[in-house]
Parts: C-alpha cells; sequence; structure tokens
C-alpha cells in the first residue's frame, strides 16, 4: 500500500509539473475562460454538491466533530453562492503574472528589471471546510500555478464532488484537467509523500489545527507557507470611543467562533475597565459565551466570570469561550500580546493618533487594525477576491494570501551586445 501510495503522489506531481508549464504562458483570457468554466460547471451540480456536503455532515455528527469543526465543514446554500461570488471575484482581478517592473538602466549599457511569474506546483493540505477547494484552485488558476488538493477526511465527499465538477469543467475547454488535482485517497501517508515531492512541488500551504500545521512544518522537504493559529487580540484604550468599542468587541469574538480572525482575548485599560466590562459583558452573557478573566475582571464583574489561567492566555478558542485581561496601559497591552498572541491579527480601540502610531509600529503581527473589529483580516475583505490562507511568516508572504502572494519575481535583463568588461 505504501508503495502505491508513493507511485500514486509522484504521477499527481508530474502531471501538475507539466500543468504548471502550460500555465506559465497561459494568457489571462485563457485563465479566466478556465475559471468561467469552473463557475458554470458548478452551478450545474449545485446539488450533487451540496448532496455530497450533507454527507460530509452527517458522518461529522457521528463521528463526533466539535461544533467548531462542524460549522467550517457546512456547505449550504448561502455558502455556496458566497463561493461563487469569490469565483467571480478572481475572475474580475488583475492579473499579476507578466507585469514588469523597477526597469532601470545600468552604466553598461543595460536595462534590468523584475518580472512577476508563478510559484509553480502549489500543494494545499487543509481541513474541514470544502469552499477551500474552490478558493484555492481558483486563486492558484489566476496567478498562473498547478495546485494539488488534500482535504480531510471529514470533507471527502464534499471535496470530490468539486473536484468533479472542476475537472469537467477544464476538460470541456482543453484545458490541462492536471492544473487542479484533488488527492482522492485519505490515508495520511499521502500527505507525508506531498509534503516531500522536491522533483515536483515548489510551495506547501498547509490550512487547518495547530497540529497539522507543526507537522507539515517539522516534516516538509518544501518550503511553507503557514500560520500556526490564530490568537486573537481586541485592546480597549483608555482613550476610546465606547460607541465603537463596544461592537467592535461583541462582534470581533461573536461574529463567528470557528474562524481565525475571531478575538479571543479583550484586552481593556484599567482606567475603563469598571465602566467598560458592565457594558460589554451582558452581550456575551447574551450569547452564552463562556468569559475567564484576571483578578481585575474578576473583582469588576464578579460570578459571571471563571478565572483564568495562564493557558488562557495563549489558547485559540475557536469557540464561545473569551480571555479578558485587563492592563495597566497600552504598553502593557502590546507586551501581552507580543508575548501570548500568536503575530496572527489584533486590534486597537482608541481616539489617541500618538497610540495609534505606536500600536502599529510595535505589535508584531501580520495584520494590525485600528478601530474596526480583527474579522476584516479576510482575503475577500482585503480585496484579493480569496485567500488561499493567512500567513504569519515575515518570508515570502505575509497575511491574507491572495494572488501576488502566490508569485514571485525574477530579474530580466535587456541588452544591445553589451559584454562584460
Amino acid at each position: 500500500m505504501q508503495s502505491s501510495i508513493q507511485d500514486y503522489m509522484q504521477t499527481l506531481g508530474k502531471h501538475a509539473k507539466a500543468a504548471a508549464q502550460f500555465l506559465a504562458a497561459a494568457s489571462t483570457k485563457t485563465k479566466n475562460d478556465a475559471l468561467l468554466a469552473i463557475h458554470e460547471a458548478l452551478i450545474a451540480q449545485k446539488d450533487q454538491i451540496l448532496a455530497a456536503n450533507a454527507v460530509d455532515m452527517n458522518n461529522g455528527r457521528a463521528n463526533q466533530l466539535d461544533a467548531a469543526l462542524l460549522d467550517r465543514l457546512e456547505l449550504n446554500a448561502a455558502r455556496f453562492d458566497g463561493m461563487l461570488q469569490g469565483l467571480k471575484d478572481v475572475i474580475g482581478l488583475k492579473d499579476p503574472i507578466g507585469e514588469i517592473t523597477d526597469m532601470s538602466y545600468r552604466p553598461s549599457g543595460i536595462q534590468l528589471g523584475k518580472m512577476r511569474v508563478p510559484l509553480g506546483v502549489v500543494g494545499m493540505i487543509y481541513e474541514s471546510r470544502p469552499n477551500v477547494t474552490l478558493e484555492a484552485a481558483s486563486l492558484a488558476l489566476k496567478s498562473g500555478n498547478a495546485i494539488i488538493l488534500r482535504g480531510g477526511s471529514e470533507a471527502l465527499a464534499s471535496n470530490q464532488a468539486l473536484a468533479q465538477a472542476i475537472q469537467t469543467a477544464l476538460q470541456q475547454i482543453d484545458f490541462p484537467a492536471a492544473a487542479v488535482q484533488v488527492v482522492a485517497t485519505t490515508d495520511r501517508a499521502a500527505v507525508g509523500e506531498l509534503i516531500t515531492l522536491t522533483d515536483y512541488v515548489d510551495v506547501i500551504i498547509p490550512r487547518g489545527g495547530k497540529g497539522l500545521i507543526q507537522r507539515i512544518s517539522n516534516d516538509a522537504r518544501i518550503p511553507v507557507i503557514k500560520h500556526l493559529d490564530g490568537n486573537c487580540h481586541v485592546f480597549v484604550d483608555a482613550e476610546a470611543d465606547f460607541t465603537k468599542a463596544l461592537p467592535i468587541a461583541v462582534n470581533a469574538k461573536t461574529h463567528r467562533y470557528g474562524v481565525c480572525n475571531a478575538m479571543e482575548t479583550l484586552l481593556v485599560d484599567q482606567a475603563i475597565a469598571a465602566t467598560f466590562l458592565p457594558k460589554v459583558a451582558p452581550y456575551y452573557l447574551e450569547k452564552q459565551v463562556e468569559l475567564r478573566g484576571c483578578e481585575k475582571t474578576q473583582a469588576i464583574l464578579g460570578q459571571n466570570v471563571i478565572a483564568a489561567t495562564e493557558e488562557d492566555w495563549g489558547t485559540e478558542y475557536l469557540a464561545p469561550i473569551l480571555a479578558i485581561k485587563v492592563v495597566d496601559d497600552m504598553n502593557h497591552a502590546i507586551q501581552h500580546i507580543n508575548h501570548y498572541g500568536s503575530h496572527h491579527t489584533d486590534a486597537i480601540v482608541t481616539e489617541n493618533f500618538s497610540k495609534v502610531q505606536r500600536f502599529l509600529a510595535c505589535v508584531d503581527s501580520s495584520s494590525v487594525i485600528i478601530n474596526a473589529s480583527t474579522r476584516f483580516a479576510d482575503g475577500f475583505e482585503y480585496g484579493l477576491g480569496a485567500e488561499i490562507g493567512i500567513s504569519t511568516d515575515k518570508i515570502h508572504a505575509r497575511g491574507p494570501v491572495g494572488l501576488e502572494g502566490l508569485t514571485s519575481q525574477k530579474w530580466i535583463v535587456f541588452g544591445h551586445g553589451e559584454i562584460r568588461q
């Protein structure tokens, strides 16, 4: 069996490499035509795709998946329409491939610049969300990359149904079907093979739980674009406008629980804590959010708060649980965020511009937000059309990874017969 998995993954890799060569030279129109064909195929096969997702949901409930995983797994009619809209948005995005920048002449007479090019073959490993299959495929195609997608076993039926629609669409327009391949086996050995296909795969993007990301980061022999978790913060400063702070603090936590840009810790300046916390707590309690607070938070809110532990400050709950800490000032908040946070997304609510500047400079996160919810840290909201993931790395992409994050640059040199003296 191990040998057959190796052969299977090698075959996927070879086919992807060949498709990547086609994609590297494909015009924007050719790529957009492929995406339009996929759009039409998804509409035609909507009922089959939703039925397949219902199978996954039933299996998930039977296997006692937690609420956050089930939420990410569900592909209802509204989310299906959202996928279609995201696909259309990607079609409308500017194609970055072939863009030439920084042209200049050197004293030797040569002219040089940089041209944006695809990465080549992307290996994507992800859990739960079947919408990631389409988002990743559309972004890869538009940016000129072939992609090998390996979803989780809990979403097998959904991903296979989506793969069927995508493959059908590409074959109908004589576009290399191997440009988008979905791994058909749930054998974990396939992941081990994918992350070591150095002859064929150029970058690995894992998207899922912390355990998955750590395994990929430790074992991959191919460059990885990743984030381990989304331990996001909102800091309500002493000079915050409560008409902004209250809805931001509530939305950041309760808009959706099982997402990486949800707030997990609320930090409140001690100067306003006794006023702000009694105003915001009822909103959380109404939504049955469990509150875990520091001693000062407990003193203010009483029995509505469980004592927070050291572990709480570093936990990504992905659930209706919120840690609350009263901090001395903004500097204390920054120290807390940089120490306990995951460098994903952190926000401040304040009317003091000097504090805004310091927060922006000192918080070491891929997205730093001023007077808005952390839920905006998203490729769609950032105008990327969709995202293939959110990177908390500093090289080569950071934050939501869209089209440009799936490209690189190469130097190009134009000469007129010059030789090196």
